[in-house]
């Protein structure tokens, strides 16, 4: 596997390492400016001689890559681009295809009235190693607007792999949350992480719950936490390993990451809260709030709907009112 990186390239090699972790041979492959999605694959040419995959980064599927192989093969294309359904196709680019699957044109953002098909572009490829000739060396270029289209043009083969699977671009907090929400309601099967410890509601080792906290699944707790007397945490709620959650806490919709202490009395919607965070005693956060790494929120703080907080950074008073 090669990751292909240029933003914050840093914490993506120090969490994956060499990928051994995780049965795989990751290697990397950095871009002094962005290269777009196919002048990033063109920057690693060398090392692809053989059919591959090619995935965008920002997307969740359960697509069934063997059968999308399969259909690559028997059509003999240059290329086959996953396809998955969306309600409203006028806000991406659709992707039209004859009864066998080929690709005829591609169609950016249509007007309501000229929808011919739901099917976008899923994000997920796989291509035959000599296409990449046509994309120039050191240059952004994108698979979509640059290299598919040359295809065409050039009568090669491309085909449409349209799925019903489970898809999801989570390029925004709002979309990561609900791709979480998804997760631990099912929507997606995946076998839940430690043990169950009441209906819905999952824990690993060495997490402590007070008799009297209210738990209310799908909610998953990692190894190492503590939840306080009286608090309530209703699901879907994700909280990472090592976390204290204090007493009277009132939590719902929310994804927490390792190592971070919810104080006593606090309030929280629909948050996406990161890792070594402190939120003080009798805080509030409304639905939308983003809290990244490091950050404390004082005691007795009231943050906005929508509030963003950078990492190692604390909330400014434009975004806190103090309670």
């Amino acid at each position: 596997v090669i990751l292909t990186l240029c933003y914050l390239p840093d914490p993506i090699q120090g969490y994956f390492g060499d990928g051994s972790g995780l049965g795989l041979k990751l290697s990397y492959a950095m871009e002094g400016s962005p290269l777009g999605t196919a002048g990033a694959v063109k920057n690693v040419a060398g090392r692809l001689d053989e059919t591959f995959y090619a995935f965008n980064g920002d997307t969740f599927t359960d697509i069934d890559l063997t059968a999308m192989l399969t259909l690559h093969r028997r059509r003999s294309a240059k290329a086959t681009i996953a396809l998955t359904p969306v309600d409203d196709p006028t806000i991406y680019g659709v992707v039209e295809t004859d009864a066998e699957g080929r690709v005829q044109r591609f169609i950016e953002k249509p007007s309501r009235d000229a929808v011919t098909t739901n099917m976008i572009n899923a994000g997920a490829y796989i291509l035959e190693p000599e296409v990449m000739g046509h994309v120039p060396d050191g240059q952004n270029f994108s698979f979509e607007h640059g290299l598919f289209p040359h295809l065409l043009q050039r009568g090669d083969t491309v085909c449409g792999y349209p799925s019903e699977a489970y898809w999801i671009d989570i390029g925004t907090p709002q979309k990561y949350l609900k791709l979480h929400q998804d997760l631990l309601s099912a929507e997606i099967v995946r076998p839940m992480p430690g043990r169950q410890v009441s209906r819905g509601v999952h824990a690993g080792e060495g997490v402590e719950i007070h008799r009297s906290a209210r738990l209310k699944g799908p909610l998953v707790i990692g190894s190492n936490c503590s939840i306080g007397a009286g608090a309530s945490i209703e699901g879907p709620v994700a909280i990472g390993e090592g976390c204290t959650i204090g007493a009277e806490t009132d939590i719902k919709g929310t994804v927490i990451w390792h190592n971070t202490s919810i104080g006593r009395g606090a309030s929280i919607r629909g948050s996406v809260i990161a890792e070594h965070v402190s939120i003080g005693q009798r805080s509030t956060l409304a639905a939308g709030c983003v809290i990244g790494n490091g950050v404390s929120v004082d005691s007795g703080s009231k943050l906005a709907r929508d509030t963003s907080v950078w990492p190692q950074q604390n909330p400014s008073p434009s975004e806190t009112a103090r309670s």
